[in-house]
């Protein structure tokens, strides 16, 4: 126990739950394109649609289980910032998909590369959150390591998909300072609720009308729920302990490991320059976060070596 009275090892181990939580959440949030694969006639925004009003209606589910009747007050209690923090979620769950019906999938990749980038500098300008040279590697490297995955799929065509993809990096690092600056004084799951629900108007009458097969339906749901609603309400909570720049930088998993599981699940084999890439990507984020326990337990055991 230090003199303020705060508990390094209770911190550090905070900090590794919070950590696999997110691990856990980008392997929720890469799903998507294996089984979007197995969709029959619904895409595009209709796609958007049903995946945003299932997360919405599993966040219901989750917060009336929680708290029953109270479920309410608790979203009106997120006040401005909890709305906000919904905003941000909305443009995510809708400009990746706009993005890409006027876009190439490389391209729109290459523009989620920056989210780490842009976090890191939100942080810093607002959070005061410092940022080691070994994260800023750690940032180049992943971003070199997408390029390097998406590389052969470039193309000067799709500009204005690459406008809309851009969007995204910048909601995300805005709603991730919000996360970390209120999250233990707002409860802002409930957000998570506004974002699909903004997403879902938004959308419907882009899809409509809507074709989806109940075949269909039960794939989207799968990806409401566990693809969008659980992840993003695990994120609000592990985001509590966890830097903007690390938050961004894991979430990059979900590029590299999005094109895995198509492999697996749909047989469409990785080019040698995505496995590359991917590997890079993976040893920035490895390495980065291999050093930072390794430099938490030093701080932890510092105290206890003083007696």
């Amino acid at each position: 126990m230090r003199p303020d009275g705060s508990d390094p090892a209770a911190s550090t181990r905070a900090h590794r739950r919070a950590l696999l939580t997110l691990v856990g959440c980008a392997v929720l949030w890469s799903i998507a394109g294996v089984a979007t694969r197995r969709l029959e006639r619904a895409e595009g925004f209709e796609m958007t649609f049903w995946r945003s009003a299932f997360c919405a209606a599993f966040v219901v589910v989750s917060m009336l289980v929680v708290h029953r009747g109270r479920w309410f007050a608790r979203v009106i209690a997120i006040g401005p910032v909890g709305l906000a923090s919904g905003a941000m979620w909305s443009v995510m769950f809708t400009c990746f998909m706009v993005a890409l019906a006027y876009g190439s999938v490389a391209n729109v990749l290459v523009v989620m590369a920056a989210a780490p980038l842009l976090a890191a500098l939100l942080g810093l300008v607002v959070l005061r959150e410092p940022v080691l040279p070994r994260t800023w590697a750690a940032i180049a490297i992943a971003a070199a390591g997408i390029v390097w995955m998406v590389a052969d799929g470039l193309t000067t065509d799709g500009l204005r998909g690459m406008a809309i993809a851009s969007f995204v990096p910048i909601a995300s690092a805005i709603n991730i300072v919000l996360l970390k600056r209120t999250g233990a004084r707002i409860d802002l799951v409930p957000a998570v609720l506004v974002g699909a629900l903004i997403s879902a108007a938004v959308t419907l009458p882009l899809a409509w009308p809507l074709s989806a097969s109940a075949h269909d339906l039960l794939i989207l749901a799968g990806l409401g729920v566990f693809q969008l609603a659980v992840p993003c309400m695990l994120m609000v909570r592990a985001a509590r302990h966890l830097a903007p720049h690390e938050i961004a930088l894991i979430g990059l998993l979900e590029v590299v490991l999005g094109p895995l599981w198509v492999w697996v699940g749909a047989g469409e084999a990785p080019g040698r320059a995505t496995l590359v890439g991917g590997a890079l990507v993976l040893s920035a984020l490895l390495l980065n976060e291999l050093v930072a326990l390794r430099s938490a337990r030093r701080s932890a055991a510092q105290p206890n070596a003083g007696g």
